[in-house]
């Protein structure tokens, strides 16, 4: 299993309407391609300008594969112009990562 862990930090007073317009453009063609995310967060302390969302793939094949028809999604690609033209985001990370071998894998959200 590859984990997928996606930082993103937004401009200060505009976390709500990000994640409003995901909601409303960005979800469906997400989770169409890539199934429901292991979690989905936003950050309670520390730098409350910031979510986190968490994506289970078989492996980097897996990945790369769901990524590249996420990426040429026309709604996808609509979500990521409004977003853009939005401008609420300022910074994004994302680690790929492996469990350890004495944890059980993660449960994946409606799995």
């Amino acid at each position: 299993m590859l984990l997928d862990h996606r930082t993103y930090i937004c401009r200060p007073g505009t976390l709500k309407k990000h994640l409003a317009l995901y909601e409303a453009y960005g979800k469906v063609p997400q989770t169409k391609h890539l199934g429901q995310p292991v979690a989905f967060l936003t950050t309670e302390s520390g730098n409350v300008n910031t979510y986190v969302h968490i994506w289970a793939y078989a492996d980097a094949a897996d990945r790369a594969t769901k990524r590249a028809a996420m990426q040429a999604d026309p709604d996808w690609i609509a979500y990521l112009e409004k977003s853009a033209e939005a401008g609420y985001l300022e910074f994004q990370e994302n680690r790929l990562m492996l469990p350890v071998g004495f944890m059980p894998p993660p449960v994946r959200a409606g799995g």
